[in-house]
C-alpha cells in the first residue's frame, strides 16, 4: 500500500510539473499540458484519499517519511491547478493590455516574430479596452519632465534589469520593444513602450500582449506595473 500511495502521489506531482518544460521544449501542446494539470488535481485527490485508508486501516505500513512526501506531492498537484483557476476568476479573460487604449503602441520590429502566433499583432479592441478599465484603472499614460534620451536610455536599462530580450530600440521613432519569455512553459509575452516627445514633457505608454493564450492571468498588467516600477527606479537614480 505504501509503494501505491507514493506512486499516485508521485504521478500526480508530474502531472502538474512536467507539462510546463515538455510543451516549452515543444514535446506536447498546449491543450495535452492543460489536461495534465487537470488529472493531476484529480490524481492527487486520490493520493489523499488512498492515504488516509492506509492510515486508518494499514497504519503499520505506513511510515512518516512516506506519508509526508506523499502528502507533499499531492498538495502541490492539486494547490498549482486551483490557484491558477482562482487567479483566471479574479481577472478578466484578455491578453492585450496597454497603458492608452485609444491608440495603442503598435508593435513593428516585432511584428514579423509574431507572424506565426496564435494571437494576432493588431489590438484586441474595444471588448478588450472595457474589461481592462475595470480590472486595471491605473493603467493610465505616463509622464516625465526628463528628455527623451534620458527616459529612453532609463527603459532600455529596466528592461535589461528585468532579463527581458531587448529587440529594438528604435530612437527616431521613440519605440523600444522586447520579449518576456516566462520561466516554466516558455511562453513569449512582447512589450512595446512609446516615448512621445512634447514639449517639456514625456509621455510615455506601454503594451504588454501575450502570443497566446485567451487569459492571462493578469501576468501582463503586472509586467507593465513591474517595468514603470523599473523606469521610475533609474530615472531617480
Amino acid at each position: 500500500m505504501k509503494i501505491l500511495v507514493s506512486l499516485v502521489s508521485l504521478i500526480a506531482f508530474l502531472l502538474v510539473v512536467l507539462p510546463g518544460p515538455l510543451y516549452k521544449y515543444g514535446v506536447v501542446d498546449l491543450g495535452l499540458a492543460f489536461t495534465g494539470f487537470r488529472y493531476g488535481v484529480y490524481v492527487g485527490g486520490a493520493a489523499l484519499v488512498l492515504l488516509l485508508v492506509q492510515l486508518i486501516f494499514m497504519r503499520k505500513t505506513a511510515s512518516f517519511g512516506s506519508a509526508i512526501v506523499a502528502v507533499v506531492f499531492s498538495v502541490v498537484a492539486i494547490a498549482m491547478p486551483l490557484n491558477m483557476m482562482n487567479k483566471a476568476k479574479n481577472v478578466p479573460p484578455i491578453h492585450d493590455i496597454s497603458t492608452d487604449l485609444v491608440n495603442p503602441p503598435k508593435f513593428v520590429a516585432i511584428a514579423p516574430l509574431r507572424a506565426d502566433a496564435p494571437n494576432p499583432v493588431e489590438y484586441a479592441g474595444e471588448e478588450t479596452a472595457v474589461q481592462q478599465r475595470k480590472a486595471y484603472p491605473e493603467l493610465t499614460t505616463l509622464n516625465f519632465a526628463q528628455s527623451q534620451s534620458d527616459v529612453i536610455a532609463a527603459t532600455e536599462q529596466a528592461i535589461k534589469n528585468l532579463g527581458w530580450e531587448l529587440v529594438s530600440a528604435n530612437k527616431s521613432l521613440g519605440l523600444i520593444e522586447a520579449t518576456d519569455t516566462t520561466t516554466w512553459f516558455g511562453f513569449k509575452d512582447d512589450i512595446v513602450v512609446r516615448i512621445v516627445d512634447e514639449g517639456t514633457e514625456r509621455f510615455v505608454d506601454i503594451r504588454s500582449k501575450s502570443r497566446v493564450g485567451r487569459s492571462d492571468l493578469g501576468k501582463n498588467a503586472e509586467r507593465i506595473n513591474t517595468l514603470i516600477d523599473e523606469i521610475n527606479a533609474e530615472l531617480t537614480k
